[in-house]
């Protein structure tokens, strides 16, 4: 594997490797978000808080499909990890092609099926009749651009899997200054509205996919398939959509929650709406790291379980959750002494009303982000461990939190009900997630005995062990 990009994380300091991983991770984050973050400035600066408050009551049921396609692709690529732990490359390069037969397939499909219902499903969600027609013109051009969403992160994953987490860095970039270029031109020179930001964004993340696919192409020699290796296989797919399927439940499920409370904002009128964009938006960014600490555990846990190295995963682990819990008081001590600032991109300062209401919205959430960083660190430990099942439980409970707001809060409570529905998943998940892990860990114990100095019985229980541990992992979870 002759890429000096690429890195093995099954030997070394675990800190430093995942500060090293992270980093690059983080950054890409950072200017994906970008892309949100200047669909929304731009949108609220030029065209008004009506248009912002459009933009915003589309983001549950964005993030219930678009999170769908991230969780596939994620999904895909642990098997990849877990193959280049084990050095394995023949199965591995198996694991990508039909990685790509399996994006093809479900884009083509999901694109079909929700851009043919879009309208009604805002119908459904109660979205008020004077930002209706905008939340259209933007969600249906975002889910026109479902196959990009899977090349650049099937790609993306794929890189990253094998230790690379800068060169996604580097293509986001370019995209990240495309995408603003593009937002400018779309709506101040095209006069496109809320659709030109859309066509901005999903341009801007297909360029990023195709730079994925040139360089793969061109640097990962050892990816270049060999005899039979690029042609279906059905039970390298199996096993594929048994770790991408619940992935993308787990985001399309947690969605749902989310869908219910921007329901129940949608019924407190576009000035609430705009609120929760507005302090969404803020939050989204600062919970970036959060989202880089997950991916890094999940490419972290994917190498080291398939090297057999339990003591390295438990490491890790107690690394990164120190990290997420530095990061979380450093964040609320920022958002509690600059977050009227940093609203001020999204809303202007003569909308009094929205930035208080935004501020309300972050320091209730962000006063609450160690235990999100325990949500994100764990789970994705454990999907990368290759039990990606249980993160379908942890999305079932945190959609039951934001449900149980949204129905009983809300109406009752009104807006300040609404600011409390995203620390009551994370602490619902956190109750699941945190005995899961423990499960996991004495799972994987009990067939790699021996394992990271763990001492093995006599030698007939030693025995017995090699051949569990020659159990395929995937077919642990």
């Amino acid at each position: 594997m002759e890429n000096k990009t690429m890195k093995d994380m099954t030997s070394g300091s675990p800190m430093k490797l995942i500060l090293g991983f992270l980093i690059p991770m983080l950054l890409g984050l950072l200017f994906q978000q970008l892309y949100s973050m200047m669909d929304t400035i731009i949108v609220g600066r030029y065209l008004g808080v009506k248009a912002l408050a459009a933009v915003g009551s589309t983001g549950s049921i964005n993030f219930m499909i678009i999170g769908f396609c991230i969780g596939i692709c994620s999904g895909f690529a642990i098997p990849v990890a877990q193959k280049f732990g084990e050095k394995n490359e023949a199965m591995m390069r198996r694991f990508v092609a039909n990685s790509g037969w399996l994006a093809l397939g479900f884009s083509a499909v999901m694109t079909t099926i929700v851009c043919l219902l879009c309208r009604q499903i805002l119908v459904w969600m109660r979205t008020p009749e004077d930002i209706i027609d905008g939340a259209y013109a933007y969600i249906f051009v975002i889910f026109l651009g479902i196959p990009a969403t899977y090349l650049y992160n099937m790609l993306s994953g794929i890189i990253r899997s094998m230790g690379d987490s800068t060169t996604p860095l580097y293509f986001l970039l370019i995209s990240s200054a495309m995408n603003v270029a593009l937002d400018l031109f779309t709506i101040l020179v095209l006069n496109m509205g809320v659709a030109g930001a859309a066509w901005a964004t999903i341009i801007s993340q297909g360029v990023s996919g195709i730079l994925c696919l040139l360089y793969m192409r061109k640097k990962f020699t050892v990816l270049k398939m060999e005899g039979e290796e690029w042609k279906p296989d059905w039970s390298a797919m199996k096993i594929l959509c048994g770790m991408g399927i619940p992935m993308g439940l787990q985001y399309s499920i947690t969605a749902i929650g989310s869908v219910v409370i921007q329901t129940a904002v949608n019924t407190l009128g576009s000035v609430a709406v705009a609120s929760v964009t507005a302090g969404s938006k803020v939050s989204m960014l600062f919970c970036c790291p959060f989202d880089a600490m997950g991916a890094t555990m999940a490419t972290y846990g994917g190498q080291n379980v398939g090297a057999r190295k339990l003591g390295r995963i438990r490491e890790g682990m107690r690394a990164c959750i120190l990290l997420g819990a530095v990061y979380a008081a450093a964040a609320f001590g920022v958002l509690c002494f600059f977050g009227d600032t940093i609203q001020l991109l999204f809303v202007s300062s003569a909308e009094v009303e929205i930035l208080a209401n935004a501020r309300r919205f972050l320091l209730v959430n962000s006063a609450m982000y160690f235990p999100l960083a325990l949500v994100n660190i764990i789970r994705f430990m454990i999907q990368g461990l290759g039990f990606s099942k249980l993160a379908i439980v942890a999305g079932v409970c945190e959609m039951a939190a934001r449900s149980l707001v949204g129905f009983c809060l809300v109406p009752i409570f009104g807006y300040a009900g609404a600011c409390f529905a995203n620390p009551a998943a994370w602490i619902a998940a956190d109750l699941f997630l945190i005995p899961a892990y423990f499960h996991v860990m004495k799972r994987l114990k009990a067939v790699m005995p021996g394992a990271d100095g763990q001492k093995a019985g006599s030698q007939d229980e030693a025995q017995a062990g090699h051949k569990k541990r020659r159990k395929p992992l995937h077919a642990l979870g």
